[in-house]
């Protein structure tokens, strides 16, 4: 596919924007309007502004996602594929295959006169080619076929250039075909999954295409609806469940005048949204196109593979001048002159990393390109950020603190479970979970129960009211003052827990601590990554010494490096790097970004923050570890499929060529067994021989919720 820009000059440039003087391709779109959408979908894009006239782009860009270098690579690396660009996909055309099987059926039927110019007229496309090729890169694989059928037709042995003729055109398009459909499978898992929108225009709310948003519209988002733009909350208030982006396990309060991303999901609530991002520009978007321009970079495997294929070319040529030399047949030399490897070596490799790519996707696993799978086959050593990746990012109750010597902890957690199990918040769900396994569960009885979107909950309970949920809604809307107790929450704070506050008939009754826990398959997957050819695994975290130790202790890692900031996060993999090790980073946050890109490979959770997620090299689509293990799995049966894929086609075609050399093969029937064994390989590729069908099932255990109390 050809670029879109020829060339790109800096004209001007700061920490966060850059101005370029550009020139297009010939044939590229020049509209201001086609470059700015384009453009506006690279990671890290804030604002972009284009000079047609001038023929400039000035970039506005968030200097944590991206930079000068990655631009300047990004927009070199855009290409003129339509699909890419938001048009339509040209269908791929049948007519030179018919007009060439035509040619062929009547070769025999033609007045003798007729033959010689319908011959040439059917190889015209393939002349064509060849000579473009030979004056823009000289002797090629469509160089060595045309002189083939030049062969035939000047022996006036039509059937075998009609043959040949119809054979490369059925090959061709075969291939592109095959190719279509392995970008294909990749491109389906970007259709967007918001195809309608609420939104409010002259005072009324009405549900339009998600396409037809434009900056500026007022967007509803309400309870279940997945929010379509990135903007600034006008009015109302909802519990908006940002894991997604953030990897934030808990929901966030959002309320006017706060940001909103695009992709999170309102958990409860409704509100108004002013749309500043809307389609290519948006978040979500970005990650999409992100995986768009990865269809066209090029893995060192794949590069070397098409090397390989242009060096082998001269020695083919080399072949038929022998024999020639040797036996004087031109039979012979069409023949050998009709193998070639370098439609399967160039075409089968990019086919295999899309199939594997695709097949990833559909297991829950985003690679955004190919040289990902190339560097994690290789990796081994694995090093793992603690929270939201080794642990679980679910809630579970760590501490309940009783201030009232008329309750015991584990009445705190009974008293706040009765009026919490109506709630679906997360942290509500964890107490009532705490409650379950109690020794002696009891339910208090209570009046109705009051929900205070994004606040928490409230009921009477003996006559009393009861008030469940965050600081401020115990402080400031309830009037209930903390005392003397802020010193020991705030050393529950400290420790990153998550607090939620229980009041009863106007004081602080006592708190209930959360934290997330250790993923039950975090040991399975790890087990399963020293099977995959993991020589260390290695836990960073800025949690406190002693908690570290003991995580690494259960799970068995062979090092463990604790409060760390992120800075020292990414200097560790340096280290580890010095050492010789081949990395693959698995995080979730922002302070993770760091690492992600100093690592060979960097993978991020699910549940990652949008940064973290651009700026890695694999993202887990769903919240599961094993998927970890998934695309190591997944990156050798890659390398393996291509490594054998490699060697066929090597085996193949030596035995085509050497068959043609001693005239065993007529220029027919090594025309049909080349572009056979060339298509099968391709066809192997594309349904991924060997590739992992199926996750294998990690092994589960219940991890048992201890209640540490406190009076």
């Amino acid at each position: 596919m050809p670029a879109w820009f020829t060339a790109l000059e800096s004209r001007h440039q700061t920490p966060t924007r850059v101005r370029f003087a550009y020139r297009c391709a010939k044939g590229a779109p020049m509209q201001a309007s086609r470059i700015q959408g384009v453009v506006s979908g690279l990671p890290g894009v804030k604002c972009v502004k284009v000079n047609q006239v001038a023929r400039s782009i000035a970039i506005e860009f968030d200097p944590a996602i991206t930079g000068f270098t990655d631009l300047q690579h990004g927009l070199l690396s855009l290409t003129l594929e339509p699909e890419g660009l938001g048009g339509k996909v040209a269908p791929i055309s049948m007519t030179p295959v018919m007009l060439a099987g035509t040619t062929l059926l009547a070769s025999n039927r033609l007045n003798l006169a007729l033959q010689q110019p319908v011959a040439i007229g059917a190889a015209l496309p393939v002349f064509k080619e060849a000579i473009e090729d030979l004056l823009e890169s000289g002797v090629t694989s469509h160089v060595l076929e045309a002189l083939a059928i030049a062969i035939s037709i000047g022996r006036k042995d039509y059937l075998a250039a009609n043959t040949t003729s119809f054979l490369l055109a059925l090959g061709e398009y075969l291939e592109q075909s095959i190719e279509r459909r392995s970008d294909d499978l990749l491109k389906h898992l970007l259709h967007p999954s918001i195809p309608e929108v609420w939104v409010e225009r002259d005072s009324e709310e009405i549900l339009i295409d998600a396409k037809a948003v434009e900056v500026g519209d007022t967007v509803i988002a309400a309870t279940g609806n997945v929010i379509p733009v990135d903007g600034t909350v006008l009015g109302g208030e909802a519990l908006v469940n940002e894991s997604t982006m953030t990897g934030e396990s808990v929901p966030v309060v959002r309320k006017r005048g706060d940001r909103v991303l695009s992709g999170t999901l309102v958990d409860e609530g409704r509100i108004r949204i002013y749309a500043e991002r809307v389609g290519a520009q948006s978040v979500a978007s970005r990650i999409a196109a992100f995986v768009e321009q990865s269809l066209s970079v090029k893995s060192n495997t794949q590069l070397e593979a098409a090397r390989l294929a242009d060096k082998l070319v001269p020695m083919v040529m080399g072949l038929a001048g022998l024999t020639w030399f040797t036996t004087g047949s031109w039979d012979r030399v069409a023949a050998i002159l009709q193998a070639d490897y370098s439609c399967a070596l160039k075409l089968a490799t990019p086919v295999a990393f899309k199939a594997a790519m695709a097949r990833g996707g559909h297991n829950g696993i985003l690679i955004k390109e190919a040289g990902a799978l190339e560097r994690l086959a290789a990796a081994d050593t694995f090093v793992f950020d603690k929270t939201g990746t080794l642990t679980s990012g679910q809630l579970r109750v760590t501490d309940a603190i009783s201030f009232s010597p008329q309750f015991t902890p584990e009445d705190l957690i009974n008293l706040a479970a009765s009026v919490e199990e109506h709630y679906f918040h997360p942290l509500a769900q964890a107490v009532v979970a705490a409650a379950h396994d109690l020794e002696r569960p009891n339910h208090f009885h209570h009046g109705d129960v009051e929900f205070v979107v994004a606040h928490g909950v409230a009921s009477v309970i003996k006559g009393q009211r009861i008030v469940v949920g965050s600081r401020h809604f115990i402080e400031d809307d309830e009037g209930i003052v903390l005392g003397g107790h802020r010193q020991e929450l705030d050393e529950l704070l400290t420790d990153g827990k998550t607090l939620l506050y229980i009041g009863f008939g106007g004081s602080l009754l006592g708190v209930i601590a959360l934290t997330d826990t250790l993923r039950e398959n975090a040991r399975a997957t790890l087990e399963r990554l020293r099977d995959l050819g993991a020589k260390k695994l290695v836990m960073l975290t800025g949690d406190q010494e002693e908690r570290a130790r003991a995580m690494a202790e259960t799970l068995g890692l062979d090092e463990y490096h604790a409060g760390l900031l992120p800075d020292q996060k990414a200097e560790m993999l340096e280290r580890l790097a010095a050492n010789g090790a081949k990395l693959a980073f698995v995080g979730d946050g922002v302070n993770d970004a760091p690492a992600l890109t100093g690592a060979s490979v960097g993978i991020a959770m699910h549940h990652g923050a949008d940064v973290a997620r651009l700026a890695a090299d694999i993202a887990l689509l769903e919240d599961d570890l094993a998927g970890v293990a998934d695309a190591k799995a997944l990156a050798i049966a890659t390398k393996k499929l291509i490594d054998s894929n490699y060697k066929l086609t090597l085996l193949f075609n030596s035995g085509i060529l050497g068959a043609a050399a001693f005239g065993w093969l007529s220029p027919v029937a090594t025309s049909m067994l080349h572009n056979g064994s060339t298509i099968g390989t391709l066809l192997r590729a594309l349904l991924g021989a060997g590739l992992p069908q199926k996750r294998l099932p990690a092994e589960s255990s219940r991890t048992r919720r201890r209640v540490l109390s406190h009076n």
